[in-house]
């Protein structure tokens, strides 16, 4: 009877994951588009509150939405593709190991697994946000990135930077679901739904931070590789994700894989947070809208 409860149909694993992955992106954007400029930027970084200043002064409030379309269309099928494939990796993994329960190591495993699931449904959503969010942006809109990608480099060319974005979304899945489950196990045993809440609070936040430490260095060179432009014939200087963590260090220092982390963790950690909140409140709603064996 308990795996019964946990048992809920996939379309219903895939709207709470869509549904805190408009909540969570709605909320927090304009950090996304100041993490983005500052990993982007080559020579000394303006930090969180210079970036922010320099936006809104040179470029108007409403670019700091810049490029929202994208990723909005995206976090449905996103976090709905992360969620289902958590679930999915993690019977697979607990039955292939005879596990009853979900353990620390295999619930790295399952993150780990669902991130480069989820990498796939991500890249080509990723690609135009970038295009649209970096300052020398000149592209109308989503669908004009869209036809210049396609133009010039072909239906792959919606694929560039893949691999940067497979690791990018394999480590933070990894740090995210991996410490949501250790948390929860340091946590007092919630006794009302609301400490409940408060707990999947807490442990995403937690998770979304540690994620987003892991991660971080990924993203600054998916970032690069996706915002460069491509010349036929020359080797793109980020090409490939572990060359370009070399090359960014060697030529900026180490502190440069680390570009874009406070606006990304002001946003990833309290939206990692919300983004757990939000999947277990729509979870418990869908369970007992469809009563038993589901409650």
């Amino acid at each position: 009877m308990s795996e019964q409860k946990k048992a809920l149909p996939f379309p219903v694993t895939f709207a709470a994951g869509a549904i805190a992955g408009i909540s969570e992106i709605l909320t927090f954007y304009p950090l996304d588009v100041v993490k983005t400029r500052m990993q982007l930027e080559t020579g000394k970084s303006k930090g969180l509150l210079g970036s922010f200043q320099s936006i809104i002064k040179e470029e108007g409030f409403g670019r700091l939405y810049r490029g929202l379309v994208p990723p909005l269309l995206l976090e449905a099928p996103k976090r709905a593709t992360k969620f289902a494939a958590n679930d999915f990796w993690g019977k697979t993994f607990r039955n292939l190991t005879g596990e009853e329960k979900m353990t620390r190591n295999l619930s790295i495993l399952t993150g780990c697994s669902a991130g480069a699931t989820e990498s796939f449904v991500v890249v080509p959503f990723e690609l135009v946000k970038i295009k649209l969010q970096d300052k020398s942006s000149t592209f109308a809109g989503p669908l004009d990135v869209l036809r210049y990608i396609v133009k010039k480099d072909g239906l792959l060319g919606l694929y560039a930077g893949m691999e940067a974005t497979f690791w990018r979304h394999v480590w933070w899945n990894g740090g995210y679901f991996g410490s949501i489950h250790q948390v929860k196990a340091l946590l007092p045993k919630p006794d009302s739904p609301s400490a409940e809440l408060m707990n999947n609070f807490v442990s995403g936040g937690v998770g979304g931070f540690v994620g987003t430490a892991l991660n971080t260095p990924f993203d600054v060179v998916k970032s690069r590789i996706q915002g460069g432009a491509r010349v036929p014939g020359v080797v793109p200087k980020y090409n490939w994700t572990y060359p370009a963590l070399v090359t960014i260090m060697r030529e900026e220092g180490p502190a440069a894989l680390y570009k874009g982390f406070v606006p990304k963790v002001l946003r990833l950690a309290p939206g990692g947070g919300v983004l757990l909140l939000v999947v277990e409140f729509t979870l418990d709603v869908f369970r007992k809208a469809l009563g038993p064996p589901y409650i």
